[in-house]
């Protein structure tokens, strides 16, 4: 039995998140049914249970989504990535896959994670981005938005945003916090070493109060400076956000981290 990395792209829309459930159809659980119908082995402690790097929620969508697991394979590694992808629904996909190192795990060893989040600023609904962007029906301040955004670089307690998927540790480091404008779309790029569940959403919410002009860029980072959840006033619709990469040490995981280039 040897260990799998892959990175894998998905489209959240008809997922109940990444995670496992016992009833709701899951991007996990999708990986899972294809490995077994192509090795032919149970799914059992130690052999094709997949983990992730992130557990992206309902509606969340994946480019960069790094997972691993064990599994038989007697065969060439590129039978391996044909079947799986012949075999799983056409809404997930693994790009790129290869042997893992001994104990790798794709959760605790990243160092950084980064999401996009995607708007629309028109008064009429897009039909092809509708999936994958949140429509705003007005025009947004991205000057304030970046202004308020600055805030957010460097190590903060984010209690206001969201709440820790383990324990009570709301702390998190963000490297990147950018927005981009191209006509009607609108992008926010945002990397950390970790996310708080709902973070990335509650941001995005409260930093589009910042560009209608109801909330200011001070107001913001008092907001955060708060540590304080019932300030954070709008959550973004799920559809809009996509975990775009993962990053591991190229010390200890070269393999894995060539995989995001």
């Amino acid at each position: 039995m040897a260990r799998f990395w892959a990175q894998v792209e998905y489209d959240g829309t008809e997922f109940a998140g990444f995670q496992l459930q016992a009833q709701d159809r899951t991007v996990q659980g999708e990986i899972e049914r294809a490995l077994r119908e192509v090795t032919g082995v149970e799914t059992i402690a130690g052999c094709n249970r997949v983990t992730g790097a992130g557990r992206t929620d309902s509606g969340v969508h994946a480019r960069g989504q790094i997972i691993a697991f064990d599994t038989e394979w007697r065969h060439e590694l590129a039978d391996l990535h044909r079947a799986l992808n012949a075999t799983m629904a056409a809404d997930v996909a693994i790009v790129q896959m290869g042997l893992a190192f001994e104990g790798f795990h794709p959760r605790f060893d990243a160092v950084s994670r980064s999401y996009r989040y995607s708007l629309l600023t028109q008064p009429w609904r897009s039909p092809l981005n509708r999936r994958t962007a949140w429509q705003v029906p007005y025009q947004l301040d991205i000057d304030r938005m970046a202004q308020a955004s600055r805030c957010l670089i460097g190590t903060h307690d984010f209690s206001t945003f969201g709440r820790p998927p383990q324990g009570e540790n709301a702390v998190r480091i963000v490297h990147q916090a950018e927005w981009r404008a191209e006509q009607d779309c609108v992008t926010f790029d945002i990397t950390a070493n970790a996310f708080l569940y709902h973070m990335v959403r509650s941001l995005v919410g409260s930093l589009v109060l910042v560009g209608s002009g109801q909330l200011s860029a001070e107001g913001f980072e008092a907001v955060l400076a708060a540590r304080d959840s019932s300030l954070a006033k709008q959550l973004a619709p799920a559809h809009g956000l996509c975990l775009m990469r993962v990053d591991y040490s190229e010390a200890g995981y070269p393999a894995c981290k060539g995989a995001m280039q």
